[in-house]
């Protein structure tokens, strides 16, 4: 199941709105029974009900997995200075270290 924040953010996105962070438009909390909504500010859209973040719940999921991936690329790339070394060095070879990552982490 997705976390409440990847399927409030689906849902925002599909309705072209944005969770801005730094305002505290929106925040969730954790009572120790589950995450729910404990703020929401968000202009000219109602606060979304369970059922309403139900559909978002396999993209949200999806989205969690690619995140994962993508944490997991950026680890293994490395820093842009060594990568710009390895590029002066030998492209070609920095290519196929990078396509192997990627081929060893798809995205969903």
């Amino acid at each position: 199941m997705a976390k409440l924040y990847s399927k409030v953010n689906l849902y925002l996105e599909a309705n072209s709105k944005t969770w801005q962070e730094e305002e505290d438009n929106i925040l969730l909390q954790n009572d120790g029974s589950g995450d729910y909504i404990h703020t929401w500010n968000v202009s000219g859209l109602a606060k979304p009900t369970d059922e309403q973040l139900t559909p978002y719940d396999a993209a949200g999921n999806i989205a969690e997995a690619n995140g994962n991936v993508n944490k997991t690329r950026r680890r293994k790339y490395g820093t842009w200075r060594k990568q710009l070394d390895e590029i002066y060095h030998d492209i070609d070879a920095w290519k196929a270290r990078l396509q192997s990552i990627k081929d060893a982490n798809p995205r969903e």
